[in-house]
């Protein structure tokens, strides 16, 4: 069965303006009757042994799933700062274990300036080993969440070569639907496709690999997302047999208020978990 989230990010306006905390968020997943909630680490106010079983006991009375703890990491830093990224994400395997959360997003690695991608490949795999060593120490999964943008994880060939190089089954992924090079959302233009890149067909790729998908919402003012094609996208989940979460993860707030839009995205998304789960 899938299950509907939403990413702490989605109301990043909100946190940023004091109008909402981590506790206000998981009230707002439970009016929308969502299934849980992805952290970002941001949303986190401490690390703190009892704000953190606070945090875990108001979501399991209100019946929410916390489903992963997003780090932003670089792997593509120079030598001898990754060992500080290295530990970062270290411990935020230890807070998504204490608090029994099954998987922690990581990025793979930004391009320096001047620097080289395959110098910076051969940084990146033995730090993204360590830490999925470390997560299977800790029974919590790494998903690498595929990213443009001078991140390496442009295509879906990128995201397998990094998994397959990682060799980990703790090691996993984590697919963005609005992330791959040539999407309306990670493109120079925005809202505009680029069919030559076909974005979609990255998605196809790692369908088969994913554990989580992040649901990008651009522009639903109408009630539909009108930047990204669901129903294609699901077509593509469905062919994978596809089977746990959706997080929504709400961008567009250029245009739309957060706490207008997200709630309309649960319904739009709703609708079409419902029409997978008739067809499954």
């Amino acid at each position: 069965m899938l299950k509907l989230g939403c990413m702490s990010l989605s109301y990043k306006d909100e946190f940023a303006a004091g109008k909402i905390d981590l506790e206000g968020f998981i009230e707002r997943a439970y009016q929308m009757r969502l299934d849980g909630i992805d952290i970002h680490t941001r949303a986190l106010a401490s690390t703190e042994p009892d704000y953190l079983r606070t945090i875990r006991m108001q979501a399991l009375k209100r019946g929410l799933a916390l489903s992963y703890i997003g780090i932003s990491s670089n792997f593509g830093k120079p030598q001898e700062q990754l060992e500080d990224e290295v530990d970062t994400a270290k411990h935020w395997i230890d807070v998504a274990a204490f608090m029994g959360i099954p998987l922690v997003r990581v990025f793979a690695a930004w391009i320096p300036e001047g620097d080289t991608e395959e110098a910076v490949w051969a940084r990146m795999i033995p730090c993204l080993q360590e830490v999925a060593s470390y997560g299977q120490q800790k029974g919590v999964v790494v998903g690498l969440h595929n990213h443009n943008h001078g991140c390496v994880t442009r295509t879906g060939k990128d995201v397998k070569r990094i998994i397959s190089e990682v060799d980990n089954p703790y090691f996993s992924h984590i697919l963005d639907t609005g992330q791959y090079v040539g999407s309306p959302g990670a493109s120079g233009q925005r809202g505009k496709e680029d069919p030559a890149l076909n974005f979609y067909g990255s998605i196809e790729e790692t369908a088969p690999q994913a554990v989580h998908v992040r649901c990008k919402i651009y522009r639903i003012q109408n009630g539909v997302e009108e930047w990204l094609n669901y129903p294609r996208i699901f077509e593509i989940l469905k062919g994978v047999s596809f089977n746990g979460w959706l997080s929504i993860v709400y961008e567009g707030q250029d245009v739309e208020e957060e706490a207008i839009a997200v709630p309309k995205a649960v319904t739009y998304l709703r609708g079409l978990i419902a029409e997978y789960e008739s067809q499954s």
